[in-house]
């Protein structure tokens, strides 16, 4: 074999290396911004819901004004998630903090609507009926944000424990990302069939 041809090999090599690490690196970026625009979304439906959530206890409020212990667990746990929202640590290690704080409103919401099982007059307010029925649309469209966010979380995630990938996300310091997770056993909790069709 010539010298000419063994430089040429070479170099051909070395480009095939270079435009993949190009490659590579440019993929984790696509995922970054990805996973960075799945979180808005996802922001943008906590949003929806912590702007229902004041309509929602000041309905219940005027139906059962002596259950100031869940109308205040609700409202307190609204506040606390809401305050969270707009926060640019928000991807990345403030995913915790922000799941645990819409796990807790989950759980006060959940309580929330067991108040109309208790107080029947509560569920013949047409206002409640409504509110009940865009939380729930809301809820939907969480949990539809929350699954296109966790897919870019895995890709991302996926991506950076495979090899040779893994190399170039060592070198430029891309780390997995954390997953948004429901972890209160309440928002676990199957819906009884019975309350799926009351009106």
């Amino acid at each position: 074999m010539s010298p000419t041809v063994i430089v040429i090999a070479a170099a051909a090599i070395a480009l095939v290396a270079v435009l993949w690490y190009f490659a590579v690196y440019n993929d984790f970026v696509r995922l970054r911004n990805l996973i960075a625009e799945s979180w808005k979304q996802v922001d943008v439906e906590l949003q929806r819901r912590h702007d229902l959530v004041p309509n929602l206890v000041a309905t219940v409020e005027r139906a059962a004004a002596f259950e100031r212990g869940t109308l205040e667990a609700v409202t307190t746990a609204r506040n606390h998630a809401r305050s969270l929202a707009g926060d640019p640590g928000q991807v990345g290690a403030g995913i915790d903090r922000v799941a645990t704080a819409e796990n807790t409103l989950t759980a006060a919401l959940s309580q929330l609507s067991a108040l109309a099982e208790q107080y029947p007059d509560l569920g013949a307010i047409q206002n409640y009926v409504a509110l009940q029925r865009e939380l729930s649309d809301v809820e939907d469209r969480i949990a539809a944000a929350r699954r296109l966010y966790n897919a870019n979380v895995r890709a991302l995630n996926t991506k950076v424990q495979s090899i040779p990938a893994a190399m170039v996300a060592s070198l430029h310091h891309v780390s997995p990302e954390q997953y948004f997770e429901i972890s209160t056993p309440e928002a676990r909790a199957a819906i009884p069939v019975d309350r799926l069709f009351r009106t």
